[in-house]
């Protein structure tokens, strides 16, 4: 029980979760920019954000 309350208290977890966040951020702001085809970059961006998100979320709760 030790070593999971250890491995989810670790400080890479987080920085890995707050990086994801950024992207996806960025993914968001690109909807505002004008060039063509933004809004399919911001969608295939904050999809890869999600999903990279969703699995610093099960590594942690692993």
């Amino acid at each position: 029980m030790q070593n999971s309350t250890e491995n989810a208290n670790s400080v890479s977890h987080y920085k890995f979760l707050v990086f994801t966040v950024v992207i996806g951020l960025v993914g968001i702001y690109l909807r505002f920019v004008d060039f063509p085809h933004a809004t399919l970059v911001s969608n295939i961006i904050l999809l890869f954000a999600a999903i990279i998100c969703l699995r610093a979320v099960f590594g942690i709760l692993k």
